[in-house]
């Protein structure tokens, strides 16, 4: 008797579960289940454990089980699922979210992404530590309020949705859309991705003319609400926005030279 067929269930079966929001268990996911089945199932059964029920967090376990993943919530507060809503199908766990147990219940072992979205920036470093350090969880991520502490955890490898800050940003950029604008920076912080604004005398030019000479890249634009990829016939326009590539250092002289428009580039 084939021992994988005995220890892993049919495709179809696995198929249902997910659909239905049943849990995860440890052959479900497995590296045996994507043998046996030629990796179908490994592919559809998707499992994402959440840590905190507050409103991003249930946003969050409502869109992933909308998408047909496997989810697993965890928060101290019993009450707090009741924003899941009836139609949620998957897993409810009352615990602290980095407890060991806990998250082992959740199915962590076998999750291929854990969040980390409690209102507390020191659970949510903690539980996103043992997820990745102790389970070995692939993809992990955590909201931090304080952005000097996002900082220092995106260089430790830990992927930060600093709320403050992306905040801040996106209401500077409203009051004052003139210079640089972070939307993201790599965990090494070396590579900076940043909304430039520009001198309205660039209108017309190339978008790469803008940031020739300064180490940046153009990444894309964003004209009438969506975004494009360039190349060296994209010229820009009225309204669009300028979304480049560079390293932290240049953004003094990528301003500089945005600002300064084509007239004074040799």
């Amino acid at each position: 008797m084939n021992v994988l067929a005995a220890k892993c269930p049919t495709e179809e079966e696995s198929l249902r579960r997910t659909r239905y929001g049943c849990h995860v268990g440890r052959c479900y996911a497995s590296r045996e289940c994507a043998r046996a089945t030629g990796g179908r199932v490994a592919s559809l059964l998707v499992h994402i454990v959440i840590m905190g029920c507050g409103r991003v967090g249930s946003r969050l376990a409502n869109k992933l089980d909308q998408m047909g993943r496997s989810v697993t919530v965890i928060d101290q507060d019993s009450e707090a699922f009741r924003r899941l809503g009836p139609n949620f199908r998957g897993k409810t766990i009352a615990a602290i979210g980095f407890d060991r147990d806990a998250l082992m219940q959740a199915g962590i072992e076998e999750a291929s992404a854990f969040a980390a979205v409690s209102s507390g920036d020191n659970s949510n470093i903690i539980a996103a530590r043992v997820a990745r350090e102790t389970f070995g969880v692939e993809t992990v991520v955590a909201r931090i309020y304080d952005p000097r502490r996002a900082e220092i955890y995106e260089r430790l490898g830990i992927p930060t949705v600093a709320t403050v800050a992306w905040t801040t940003g996106q209401i500077l950029r409203r009051i004052d859309p003139s210079g640089v604008v972070e939307q993201w920076r790599d965990s090494t912080g070396t590579l900076v991705l940043a909304e430039v604004a520009f001198n309205p005398n660039w209108i017309g030019s190339p978008a790469n003319s803008v940031i020739r000479g300064t180490g940046a890249r153009v990444a894309f634009i964003t004209r009438y609400g969506q975004a494009m990829l360039t190349d060296e016939t994209t010229v820009l326009q009225e309204g669009d926005l300028l979304n480049v590539l560079c390293h932290p250092d240049d953004k003094a002289v990528l301003v500089e030279t945005a600002n300064t428009g084509p007239e004074r580039q040799s």
